[in-house]
């Protein structure tokens, strides 16, 4: 074989060889750069899906800070409501019971609640009825024919002006408070039973002037009226 085909076939083999090895790294640089890109969507989708995750959470908290502001305004605004409630409950609250007082049939219901109590927590010693100046005195006849009899000695009676409504019955150191001034002084008692009345009438309207309903406890308006 002569030099020149030599060289020719050499050639054709160093061409073969870097055809060969130029494939290889063309295939490599594919592969790697569909690695590389496969890579990048994945960390691409990842961030997104980061980016998700944060705008849910701080939308959540958005949201949780704006119920909680949305739940403190409510408070403050019912406990507002509330004061006013009280407050109006509370300015009326002696002229409606001056008007029971002032009526037949409401006084009686009103006396009777007070010597219902006073059966109950006073002894059955000679009672001291302390009452304004103005309660009928055959009403004062009527409680005393009625109590008489459970008691040692019949009642007495004294007028005290500055009683405007009501009655106060004493005995052995023990007192049932049943005027107007003992009625409005239980101001937790008869203020949570006020309350509850006038929520209760409020969605009718604001009440009247004198048509507040009362209530209490056995010094308080609920067992009195």
């Amino acid at each position: 074989m002569t030099l020149e085909r030599r060289t020719e076939a050499l050639l054709v083999l160093v061409e073969g060889d870097r055809n060969v090895q130029r494939e290889a790294i063309i295939s490599e640089a594919r592969t790697r750069a569909s690695a590389l890109l496969a890579q990048a969507h994945a960390d691409a989708r990842a961030r997104v899906r980061d980016v998700f995750v944060e705008e849910r959470r701080r939308a959540h908290e958005s949201a949780a800070a704006a119920q909680a502001r949305l739940a403190t305004r409510r408070r403050l605004h019912e406990q507002h409501r509330t004061a006013a409630l009280l407050a109006l409950g509370w300015q009326r609250l002696p002229d409606a019971l001056g008007q029971r007082w002032r009526d037949d049939e409401l006084r009686g219901i009103w006396v009777g609640a007070v010597l219902a109590v006073a059966r109950r927590v006073l002894p059955r010693a000679q009672w001291q009825v302390t009452h304004g100046a103005n309660w009928p005195v055959t009403e004062q006849q009527a409680l005393s024919a009625r109590v008489t009899p459970d008691l040692d000695a019949a009642p007495l009676f004294s007028a005290d002006p500055g009683i405007v409504a009501g009655l106060r019955i004493a005995s052995g150191g023990n007192v049932v408070d049943g005027t107007l001034a003992g009625l409005v002084s239980d101001r937790g008692d008869v203020g949570a039973q006020l309350l509850r009345q006038l929520e209760r009438i409020l969605p009718q309207g604001s009440p009247r002037e004198g048509s507040v309903p009362l209530g209490g406890t056995a010094r308080s308006a609920r067992e009195i009226l």
